[in-house]
């Protein structure tokens, strides 16, 4: 078996890297969060970016798939021209009530980013605002950081979950990366 060896932040998208505004899909909405893009260049060098979202609108019929692809190579694009690389998007597209093994909190797309990449969950991240975010990363054995962007953890059916940091916003979750690394 490889090695496992390589670091990662996962990240959420929606009230993390942009403002959440409930099932969005239309590119005009898309809004970065307050210094998102300033925090995803913070990002040490040695640490893959990866996106990991839940989008339950596919499953709900609200968009398709290829909407949402659309959507994240537009995103994609937008912090490409800002000097940001992101090593991968994964999202799961079921509702809540499917019971798929891919939605957050379940681990699905983060063992799908460890098969490609070779992470060591030990040594990574989740950053996210939603209790779901926490729990998928403390289940995948990696630090985790709660923004105050978002949710902040008051989803509606949020699960009671502390999470190992609590940071203002993306640039201040970095800033704890950087200096607990």
């Amino acid at each position: 078996m490889a090695l496992m060896n390589t670091k990662a932040i996962f990240l959420d998208r929606d009230g993390v890297i942009i403002n959440d505004k409930d099932f969005i899909i239309d590119i005009v909405d898309m809004e970065f969060t307050h210094r998102a893009v300033e925090a995803l260049k913070y990002i040490p060098s040695d640490y893959k970016k990866i996106v990991i979202s839940n989008q339950s609108g596919v499953g709900r019929g609200l968009f398709t798939s290829a909407q949402v692809d659309d959507f994240n190579q537009v995103l994609l694009a937008r912090l490409k021209i800002n000097g940001v690389f992101i090593d991968e998007i994964y999202y799961c597209p079921h509702k809540p009530e499917d019971n798929c093994t891919c939605r957050k909190p379940n681990t699905g797309l983060f063992e799908m980013a460890q098969r490609q990449f070779k992470i060591d969950f030990t040594k990574s991240w989740m950053i996210g605002d939603k209790s779901s975010d926490i729990q998928a990363g403390k289940n995948i054995g990696a630090s985790t950081i709660q923004v105050l962007t978002g949710y902040a953890g008051k989803e509606p059916g949020a699960q009671v979950i502390k999470p190992d940091y609590y940071a203002d916003d993306l640039y201040q979750a970095v800033e704890i990366i950087r200096n607990e690394s």
